[in-house]
């Protein structure tokens, strides 16, 4: 657990470092672009994402879950992955003007290609990135990251700069992805192979063709927002929501990757030692919410305030969606590690049932809910939500005998917890005088809501105030020592 909780750290400040830079790109490009000239890029995006199923083909997954890794499965892995990687980066590039007429959307022709490009250089990194999350090396996976966010950083902005445009950030994740797999070159483990080989590929494949369901139709759900929206609206509502869907993901783009850091590694392990893996989901969703649901919160609170200081007043209009979406992130983050404990138990087709029921429900909602509105819309995903969560927790109490009973028992805290600090921060919003610029309500706000939320985690006996002692007493016996 020791040396778990380090690499989450080094994680934690790893990705906090490239969140806190892609998002003062985002912040840049926001004032520089239109709003349609984001939504392009978000249409096209999100084709980007559901060829990345393919393309990993669950090769990452089956080397983190893997009990026992010999040269062959690495060698077989490997072959997999370079052949699926390429043939989808063909694909999606023959296939980038088909997609630019079917939206009507010309723009989008030039960045599929060069997002097609991005696939043929993927495998170069991916299998040193699967081995190291698999032995939990945080700190040589934070030096990637630094230097693939510094490369798509400097290139993004300066192409934006000179008039780019949206293609500004298609060249941006070309250059992430070179710059990553050159920095892994000198980080391979010894034991990973050079050469490819097919001579063992069908368990590879077979635990693939398992997890490919669900991996298709999670990507194919996360981006049907857009997809709906682009059809059904236009390109500046796709614009719009997915700067409300952003803001209201903050959290998880700042925590979301410790958060799930080799959550298949752990639990599979776990797993393999015969501990209950209820148990373990309980424990680590009480974790979470105890820092997700407060935020998440707080958002609603300062939606409008957070809004205006991250991207300017002309992106106002996304706020009304940001209640549904909200509420629907809630939900959904109480199930935050169940696709990971389902590839843990080597059942990752399991988690395809879930996610239908969503897919189908946000496009039955999305044709008679729909008014034309980006609110409307946000609540046709929080609809979908709702339906798809009884089947989760059925699923939960059969695979991992985690009963629902337990699970609101253990929710309850952190339920509590937001519920004190949504209401302190009203409180704060109130009392402040309306002529206090946005940037200042919320920096006003901050110490005293955070000193809130401590006492509330106190107050309610959570799981998460021991973590935050055994950490502030880690650095204090850090500092001492130095």
């Amino acid at each position: 657990m020791a040396s778990i909780r380090r690499s989450l750290f080094i994680n934690f400040f790893a990705s906090t470092g490239d969140t806190m830079v892609q998002f003062a790109v985002s912040l840049f490009l926001a004032r520089l672009l239109s709003p349609s000239d984001i939504g392009v890029y978000s249409m096209t995006i999100v084709f980007v994402n559901i060829a990345h199923i393919f393309q990993g083909f669950g090769v990452g997954s089956y080397l983190q879950r893997e009990k026992d890794l010999t040269p062959e499965k690495l060698r077989a892995a490997t072959g997999v992955l370079f052949t699926t990687s390429w043939l989808i980066a063909a694909a999606m590039y023959a296939g980038s003007d088909w997609f630019g007429r079917w939206f009507n959307e010309p723009q989008m022709i030039p960045v599929m290609k060069v997002l097609a490009i991005c696939f043929a250089f993927i495998p170069f990194g991916a299998i040193t990135h699967s081995l190291l999350t698999r032995e939990f090396a945080a700190g040589k996976q934070a030096w990637v990251t630094a230097v693939s966010t510094a490369a798509s950083a400097v290139t993004c902005v300066s192409l934006a700069v000179m008039g780019f445009g949206t293609m500004s950030m298609a060249w941006g994740n070309l250059a992430n992805i070179i710059a990553c797999c050159l920095a892994y070159i000198p980080l391979r483990p010894k034991y990973l192979p050079w050469l490819p080989s097919f001579r063992h590929w069908r368990e590879v494949v077979h635990f693939g063709l398992s997890s490919l369901l669900t991996n298709c139709l999670d990507s194919v759900n996360n981006s049907l927002p857009d997809i709906l929206l682009g059809k059904l609206g236009n390109a500046r509502l796709v614009g719009l929501f997915s700067r409300a869907n952003s803001t209201v993901t903050i959290f998880f783009h700042i925590a979301g990757s410790t958060a799930n850091y080799g959550s298949v590694s752990y639990i599979a392990q776990a797993h393999h030692r015969g501990e209950p893996v209820g148990a373990l989901l309980s424990r680590a969703t009480a974790l979470l919410l105890g820092i997700a649901w407060p935020a998440l919160a707080l958002t609603y609170i300062f939606a409008t305030e957070i809004i205006t200081v991250l991207y300017g007043e002309k992106w106002l209009p996304s706020v009304p969606a940001m209640d549904g979406l909200l509420v629907s992130c809630a939900i959904g983050t109480i199930f935050n590690y169940y696709p990971a404990a389902m590839t843990a138990i080597g059942r990752p087709y399991l988690a395809a049932l879930p996610t239908a029921v969503t897919l189908l429900s946000r496009i039955a909602f999305a044709l008679a809910l729909f008014d034309g509105s980006i609110r409307s819309f946000s609540w046709v995903i929080c609809a979908a939500t709702l339906v798809a969560t009884p089947v989760v927790i059925i699923q939960q109490r059969i695979y991992f005998h985690y009963r629902f009973g337990a699970m609101l028992v253990a929710l309850w805290p952190s339920a509590a917890v937001a519920i004190m600090c949504m209401a302190g921060a009203a409180l704060l919003k109130v009392v402040l005088p309306a002529s206090v610029p946005p940037a200042a309500v919320l920096l006003l706000s901050a110490l005293p809501l955070a000193c809130l939320w401590y006492l509330s985690l106190r107050l309610m006996g959570h799981p998460l105030t021991a973590e935050i002692h055994k950490l502030a007493s880690g650095f204090q016996s850090r500092f001492a020592s130095s």
